[in-house]
């Protein structure tokens, strides 16, 4: 059955993969399709889906994080007497069992590019009484809840995507995101918090993606603060992390101010093990493999902190050779670290997810292109895997990072990872956004939070000088993402 999934405008590119996953989560192997309204741009949040069952369809609206709500529409048009000939036409026999006296409703008005005031709104409730409604209306805990939404057009100047004329759609929501997650984990009311603390909102995408649910066991090699894996425990999930860093993992800020002390806050299960584990080196079993069902992470790659691996400078050039910690320092010993580039960082990242994903399990994780790239055709293959989605989170007016969804669909062999170590000695490190000409101009970092003043941008922009990304972007793009 067809449904109009009215999206929340923002993070646009991750919309749709997210539904898909969901679908895959909550349908197996469910045949969807998607379709635009007619005029509409990709762009646009109102999009059909076609899903095999409302139950299918009421779960992955649900689960969703950017999903407004999902109807079964009743009617749609350009007017109002068009709404009120489709609302009509649509089968009785599927609107009686939601019109009954023994059910309470609401009708909730929402606009997309334009406001209306308490009294048009009610004018515009008093105008379905031709909808035989039966029940008695409750505003708290409606059985059922219909939607009014009405859209303006591109020609009022809103920053709206392209749309011919206003369009109105009316009908019966079968679920919707549970936005009040957001505010209840939003990191400026989290305990403990370090520079790279995942956003709450993309840290239930990453677990979306990654088909997160109960009974899975979902491991970060990057865990930092432990933001990911608060929101895969949130859905359920066993977890585990690890990271280079001791002081992270141990410490903390103090024993009620750690990575512990942030599941405990949301009164979530806590980690089954945070490890200080070098992904360089992993920790694991040479004969270990398919142990997790998921892995998510946000390696680091430069911008607010850059990669570190075992072993000093002076080690790793041979200067200096391997040396003993003293008995008396073994507890408070910090082992020395090296720069760890970002090609081989995904490199062993890939290696460690083929190697302890299960057959059909997630890896998903943040990698930085440039805004003219595209991931999927530039990112390295990999035997093990199929890239499932990428999703772009723009950084800059040059830079932005890419969610890339990947699914494990092969097992891992000694053949495999020789395959793969060579195919990464030809991946240029970060897509060339760091060769020789950047390099001296500058680093990832420095090229994404410089100011934009002396940024020029091509694609027909190159001649202009670009004050600010919001000038640079479609606006309707830069003002909610």
């Amino acid at each position: 059955m067809w449904y109009l999934c009215y999206f929340y405008h923002r993070l646009l590119d991750y919309r749709r993969p997210e539904v898909e996953a969901l679908t895959k989560l909550f349908g197996g192997s469910a045949k969807f399709e998607w379709k635009l309204p007619q005029h509409h741009h990709l762009d646009s949040p109102f999009h059909f889906i076609w899903l095999p069952s409302e139950d299918i369809a009421s779960k992955v609206a649900n689960r969703s994080i950017l999903v407004k709500c999902m109807l079964e529409l009743w009617g749609q048009g350009y007017s109002y007497e068009e709404l009120k000939t489709s609302v009509q036409t649509f089968p009785e026999e599927h609107k009686l069992p939601y019109l009954g006296v023994e059910s309470t409703f609401r009708i909730v008005v929402d606009t997309f590019g334009k406001v209306l005031s308490s009294d048009e709104q009610r004018e515009r409730i008093e105008s379905f009484s031709y909808i035989p409604f039966k029940g008695r209306v409750d505003l708290r805990n409606a059985d059922n809840r219909f939607w009014l939404i009405e859209t303006d057009d591109q020609f009022s100047n809103n920053g709206l995507p392209p749309t011919v004329q206003r369009t109105l759609y009316f009908g019966r929501e079968v679920g919707g995101a549970d936005r009040k997650l957001l505010p209840t984990f939003s990191l400026s009311n989290r305990k403990y918090l370090g520079p790279t603390a995942m956003d709450a909102e993309i840290a239930f995408l990453m677990a979306n993606q990654a088909l997160v649910q109960p009974g899975k066991l979902v491991y970060d090699p990057f865990v930092g603060t432990g933001s990911i894996l608060v929101a895969a425990s949130h859905f359920g999930a066993m977890t585990m992390g690890a990271d280079i860093d001791i002081r992270v993992v141990r410490n903390g800020r103090g024993p009620d101010c750690n990575v512990w002390s942030n599941f405990k806050q949301y009164d979530l299960p806590l980690p089954i093990s945070l490890i200080r584990a070098d992904n360089n080196l992993p920790p694991w079993r040479g004969d270990l493999q398919e142990i997790f069902d998921a892995i998510i992470c946000d390696p680091p790659y430069g911008v607010r902190a850059g990669g570190r691996k075992s072993g000093g400078r002076k080690l790793l050039k041979g200067v200096k050779g391997p040396y003993v910690i003293p008995e008396e320092k073994r507890k408070d010993h910090i082992p020395s670290t090296a720069p760890y580039s970002l090609v081989e960082c995904v490199h062993d990242l890939l290696d460690v997810a083929a190697r302890l994903l299960v057959m059909g399990g997630r890896l998903v994780f943040f990698y930085p292109v440039a805004i003219d790239e595209d991931a999927k055709d530039i990112f390295p293959d990999h035997k093990c895997f199929t890239l499932v989605s990428h999703s772009e989170q723009i950084l800059s007016t040059r830079y932005s990072r890419c969610l890339l969804t990947m699914e494990k669909t092969a097992r891992y062999t000694v053949d495999v990872a020789e395959m793969a170590r060579k195919k990464h000695l030809e991946f240029r490190e970060n897509h060339g956004m760091l060769t020789e000409e950047s390099r001296e101009n500058g680093t990832l970092r420095s090229k994404v939070f410089s100011p934009a003043d002396n940024l020029e941008v091509s694609s027909g922009l190159s001649e202009m000088n670009i004050k600010s990304d919001k000038d640079w972007k479609p606006k309707y793009r830069s003002k909610y993402v």
